[in-house]
């Protein structure tokens, strides 16, 4: 199978199982999104998602935020992983927000990478959920089972990895394999043992087929 097969494959059959993929972070807007986001590096979007609704119904737009201290703000995240850290990133985040684009946020990822917390792979995951930007946000997940499959070559870091991807993901779908490729890592093709024998997409993974030649 060649790679452009191999991307072919995988691809059809996502989209003809799963064709609703969407991020599990809970919110109602791009400011509730960022802020999920940027709490969500390192942390499970399940334990994101109960501590969310909190800081919502305090802080429900970039100015009430940006005048939170970080006493207030720290006992509401302090069960998130890295509290001190997300909280002077939420705090001053807002204050830039404010300061820089008028309390509201960008949608552009140069603009986005300028606020504190917000690395490139936060604001592919900000542009490609608000509006489909055919950004692609390589986490964990989507390094590990790119890899395992085949979609990606010897990439050593996750800028490799996208790059790879983005280049073989025709525009209109990167934004959606993002969730693909996180769900399928997230529920199937797990970190220590992937439950090869519930995937659809063993035909296509190189992984499978050494396991198993």
């Amino acid at each position: 199978m060649t790679k452009k097969q191999r991307y072919e494959f995988v691809l059809d059959w996502f989209e003809h199982h799963m064709p609703e993929a969407e991020t599990e972070l809970l919110y109602d807007n791009a400011f509730q999104l960022l802020v999920a986001v940027i709490l969500s590096a390192q942390c499970t979007d399940k334990r994101v998602n109960m501590t969310t609704p909190f800081i919502f119904a305090r802080y429900p737009d970039a100015p009430a935020l940006a005048k939170a201290t970080f006493d207030e703000l720290f006992p509401i995240i302090k069960s998130i992983s890295y509290p001190n850290n997300k909280t002077k990133h939420l705090i001053g985040m807002a204050q830039m927000l404010m300061e820089r684009f008028g309390g509201e946020v960008p949608h552009t990822v140069e603009e986005l990478v300028q606020l504190p917390g917000v690395g490139r792979k936060t604001a592919n995951v900000i542009t490609s959920v608000i509006d489909a930007q055919p950004n692609m946000a390589v986490d964990t997940h989507v390094f590990r089972v790119s890899a395992r499959i085949g979609l990606t070559t010897n990439a050593k870091t996750v800028l490799q990895a996208e790059q790879q991807l983005i280049k073989s993901i025709p525009k209109e779908k990167i934004h959606i394999t993002h969730h693909w490729l996180i769900l399928h890592g997230r529920y199937t093709c797990v970190a220590r043992k992937p439950k090869c024998e519930i995937c659809g997409l063993t035909q296509a993974c190189k992984y499978y087929k050494t396991m198993n030649d």
